[in-house]
């Protein structure tokens, strides 16, 4: 389902894009907007098994006390110390497991859902945004980026909140005891500061050119899988070895630039927390040795200010991977932010086609300073005609196709399919009255069965015998170890190019369509396997408005009109009879073929 109105508000927030026209901070608020409530109550649950790190230091600087000053204590005040100190050490367990308990849950459920609402995105744009982006940096946004994303919200939960709740109860417990050292305390939280923003622009670059370098990785080697065949056929190993090592060492640099900068940035944090450190047990220290403080207090302040050091000292840590998240929030911002969307509320929804075309003064250009595609398109196709388009390679015919599809608008003239203009239709309830068989095969590594059937929900096994045998595949069938339930691999590796292309016309049939398209079904196809696909093609478009693209003239004797397009212009348009006897563009063309 691509509707937007078929999700929740939440997700059609995320979805519309809105959610990412904020700064990554907000933006990571706006996708948490559904658990942010688990995440509240996990931090409850954080701060209750946290208790011991607060409490344990007063208890030690209170038995130092006693130990020191055994006059002025009675040994009950050490017994009821040790017992406070026992229980806040077990509560840890119980309340540990209920804090990840809810983080997870908040987390994992964010992870589903923002991958969910990637997928409706993706379904939702339009084939144009497919030629600008590669599979591989979709591929890598959707797994790497949003893992990166969950990992950042992690990092917070686990680092960032926790910091900022230990430093407010340090603080709290400090200025109650003595204000002088929480002054010094606040003081030593700006030098962490000073840090982090010295080094945050070149982190956040080396995290955002890395990001690049992988994505680009990932679009290689998707590339480079599918070129296996060429490859190896052609004994061009060394040439995708290169291809892809080239990419690797650019990798390898930015990776080593953003490490070197990580580790130098840590250093600098860790040394200015140390003296810092020192400074304070100085201090401390003189302030005992003045009378102002207890030793036991010596021990209560110097705890808790190395806590504050190494939880600031934490913070600047995680930093590189804080910005890294945010790299990658904006990083699959670019997917939800993409307006290439086919939005189809508020059009026409078909009830019923006919399948009767006109295309009126129709062009087509793909860029502003490019020449039309198509250029003045005219042609009226009637209900169950079979058109064929014809023409050399760039004449426009895949364009033609596109536009009955809806994968493209004219950029002037207009399409109307039944009397209505095709931009002003639900194109969802237009296009499952259609059947598209492409020239590229596309079978997933399921079963045969499965293949047919994809996206029906039930099918008769009277209903799925007749289909088969209509697109000659029952001897196949008969011939596979599990009939319709062998499962025939990824693309279908298994099968021979004729039996693929059959399935492909199988599960055109098996939907009843209006409107059938055939993008060059047959050209790579050997003869005997084009005679038994052209059979099931011919069974497939009886009856039905047909559009056929075809590189083989002989493939098209049978339809009624054929349209012969040069470089966007269609020159001629008849019947095969027809234009054979006027001896013009598509006698040439056939003449050229038969030679």
């Amino acid at each position: 389902m691509n509707k937007v109105d078929s999700v929740d508000f939440r997700c059609e927030e995320i979805i519309s894009g809105k959610v990412f026209r904020n700064r990554p901070f907000r933006a990571l608020l706006k996708i948490f907007k559904g658990n942010i409530h688990k995440l509240l109550i996990s931090y409850i649950f954080f701060a209750l098994k946290h208790a011991a790190t607060w409490v344990m230091p007063i208890i030690i600087a209170n038995v130092v006390d006693i130990a020191t000053k055994p006059s002025a204590h009675s040994l009950n005040e050490l017994w009821i110390n040790l017992a406070v100190g026992l229980f806040v050490v077990v509560e840890n367990i119980p309340t540990s497991v209920l804090y990840n308990k809810y983080l997870s849950t908040a987390l994992r459920n964010v992870e589903a859902e923002l991958r969910s609402s990637m997928v409706r995105k993706l379904q939702m744009l339009s084939i144009s945004f497919y030629k600008r982006f590669e599979s591989g940096r979709i591929q890598s946004k959707i797994i790497r980026d949003v893992e990166s994303i969950i990992t950042l919200a992690r990092r917070i939960s686990n680092g960032v909140v926790p910091i900022i709740i230990n430093l407010t109860v340090v603080i709290v417990i400090t200025s109650l005891k003595n204000p002088t050292v929480t002054v010094f305390f606040l003081a030593s939280i700006p030098i962490a500061l000073v840090v982090v923003r010295g080094f945050r622009k070149n982190i956040r670059i080396s995290n955002s050119n890395f990001r690049h370098e992988i994505e680009n990785m990932s679009s290689k080697v998707t590339e480079m899988i599918e070129m296996v065949p060429v490859t190896k056929a052609q004994a061009l190993e060394h040439v995708e070895i290169s291809r892809i090592d080239r990419q690797l060492q650019k990798i390898r640099k930015t990776g080593y630039h953003l490490d070197i900068i990580t580790a130098f940035f840590g250093a600098s944090a860790w040394l200015s927390m140390q003296i810092m450190q020192l400074v304070c047990l100085g201090f401390s220290g003189c302030l005992a040795y003045k009378g102002y403080i207890t030793v036991g207090e010596i021990v209560l302040y110097q705890t808790y200010f190395t806590q504050i050091l190494n939880q600031v000292n934490s913070l600047v840590n995680v930093y590189p991977d804080i910005m890294k998240g945010f790299e990658s929030i904006r990083s699959v911002g670019e997917i939800f932010l993409a307006d290439d969307v086919e939005d189809f509320r508020g059009k026409e929804e078909l009830k019923y086609i006919e399948g009767n075309f006109i295309f009126e003064h129709v062009f087509v250009r793909y860029s502003p300073d490019a020449r039309p595609s198509l250029y003045d398109f005219n042609l009226t196709v009637k209900e169950g005609e079979k058109i064929a388009i014809v023409g050399e390679s760039g004449a426009g015919k895949t364009t033609i196709l596109n536009l009955i599809l809806g994968f493209i608008r004219p950029s002037s003239g207009t399409v109307y399919l039944d009397n209505k203009d095709l931009s002003e239709i639900n194109l969802d309830s237009f296009r499952r009255r259609i059947a598209f068989v492409p020239q590229n095969v596309v079978l997933f590594p399921g079963t045969i069965r499965e293949n047919i059937t994809y996206g029906m929900d039930s099918v008769s096994e009277e209903k799925l015998k007749e289909t088969v045998g209509l697109a000659n595949l029952t001897e196949v069938i008969k011939s596979l170890p599990n009939g319709l339930d062998t499962v025939i691999g990824e693309h279908g590796d298994t099968l021979s190019g004729g039996q693929k292309q059959r399935i492909t016309i199988a599960r055109a049939i098996i939907r009843d369509p209006k409107i059938i398209i055939l993008d060059e079904a047959t050209s790579a196809l050997d003869s005997e396997s084009e005679k038994r696909v052209q059979k099931a093609l011919d069974t497939l478009t009886e009856g039905h408005t047909t559009f056929m693209v075809a590189h083989r003239l002989n493939t098209v004797r049978n339809a009624d009109r054929i349209v012969v397009l040069k470089e966007g212009k269609c020159v001629e348009s008849g019947s095969y009879s027809q234009l054979m006897a006027q001896k013009g563009a598509f006698y040439t063309m056939n003449k050229i073929q038969h030679e």
